[in-house]
């Protein structure tokens, strides 16, 4: 195993073990494999975990396996604090309380704002005494490092890192996010920083995988030297820099044992322009289901009324690049999951944008038929519900 070092020295693993997709049998974790497999994983040098309080179950399997194989002090714990569901400091302390009961420990080493979107969020958590509640946490040592992950564009992202002297972030980045959410130049931005960068979906939860289309499965098939798709993607994004742990969420010993090897023999700066042209290909080929020809360059923004143009057209694509249900998920997360929300049905037809859009897309119609196909009755529920119960004020 290779390691990255985190702003404080830490030795972090480039493998992190993702803890949200543990097997599942009769609706409950299947204990015994996920011990088999995170022990494989300790064994073979991964030190991060990553769950979240609202991993249905994770926390408190990653605690009793630590515990009963008493090998809590060899691993960071990485969890999430669900700030959307907090309505006081008081809230807030009985959430972290539980968290350490089910982690079986009594500090966190990374902890995360889960989910926070945009800074509006995050100074309004610290109206809340969020803010204060972190530092005595820090100063205590029951959190060792503070940071937040993130769905939204670079922009936003960049400016949540200005927002507060954060330890580390996360983001879903891989190369067909190259160029959307926080994206490359988000990567880049904290890398600057010095803010190290965790990476989650580094294959779209297996998409990138099990769903490319048999071109893109060619394409890689006859590539030079022989990877699989899983390796060529995970090599991608070791092969920057800036990211300091890949997350995979591994359930099988023969995933674990196949990654751990990629991460000890991957390299920054080791990918050849034939790779990368690869890459191009490869995307070329996945790109041929997109319904809006958007290269997310952000030249349509700001818009007027906060519609994250280039956002929407992801997530508008993703509904037919992956599936319906895929595309809706994301832009609910990106829009009404968000002090001030942001859906396409906000657009005024001003044509602000068209005029910048170097596409030359047809902004407004492209927005109008985003707006029916993914803001649905779902979305439309959802979105009322979090605004009369104001979750995120």
């Amino acid at each position: 195993m290779q390691y990255r070092s985190d702003r404080k020295g830490t030795e972090l693993s480039m493998l992190g073990y993702g803890c949200l997709r543990f097997t599942k049998k009769n609706g409950k974790i299947d204990l015994h494999k996920a011990e088999e497999e995170i022990m494989e994983a300790v064994r073979g040098g991964v030190n991060y975990f990553d769950t979240a309080y609202v991993y249905s179950g994770s926390e408190a399997a990653l605690g009793e396996i630590l515990k009963k194989n008493k090998c809590r002090k060899q691993v960071y714990i990485a969890t999430k604090l669900p700030h959307y569901l907090i309505k006081s400091r008081a809230g807030l302390e009985k959430c972290f309380q539980e968290q350490l009961r089910r982690l079986r420990t009594n500090y966190v080493d990374y902890y995360l704002m889960h989910m926070l979107n945009d800074a509006d969020t995050w100074e309004m958590l610290k109206q809340k005494g969020v803010g204060d509640w972190i530092e005595e946490k820090l100063r205590l040592g029951q959190i060792r490092q503070i940071g937040f992950s993130y769905h939204g564009n670079s922009e936003n992202f960049k400016l949540l890192l200005d927002a507060y002297d954060w330890d580390f972030c996360q983001i879903q980045y891989n190369y067909m996010d190259e160029y959307t959410q926080a994206g490359r130049a988000g990567l880049e931005y904290a890398e600057q920083k010095g803010i190290p960068v965790i990476i989650m979906e580094p294959l779209r939860g297996g998409k990138l995988v099990e769903f490319l289309p048999e071109e893109a499965k060619r394409i890689f098939a006859q590539a030079v030297p022989e990877r699989s798709p899983a390796e060529w993607a995970l090599r991608w994004l070791w092969n920057q820099t800036g990211v300091t742990v890949v997350l995979s969420g591994m359930n099988s010993l023969e995933m674990v044992r196949e990654n751990i090897r990629v991460a000890s023999e991957a390299k920054a700066g080791e990918l050849t322009k034939t790779d990368m042209e690869l890459f191009r290909r490869v995307k070329q080929e996945i790109n041929k289901k997109l319904k809006v020809g958007c290269t997310a360059c952000g030249y349509c923004m700001p818009c007027p009324r906060g519609i994250d143009i280039p956002g929407t057209f992801r997530c508008y694509n993703e509904m037919y690049i992956e599936r319906p249900g895929v595309g809706r998920k994301e832009y609910l997360m990106t829009t009404a999951f968000r002090k001030n929300q942001n859906p396409a049905s906000k657009c005024i037809r001003c044509g602000k944008c068209e005029r910048h859009c170097p596409q030359k897309i047809e902004i407004r119609k492209e927005l109008e038929r985003a707006s029916w196909e993914l803001e649905d009755v779902r979305y439309k529920a959802v979105s009322w519900l979090i605004k009369v119960f104001k979750i995120w004020r």
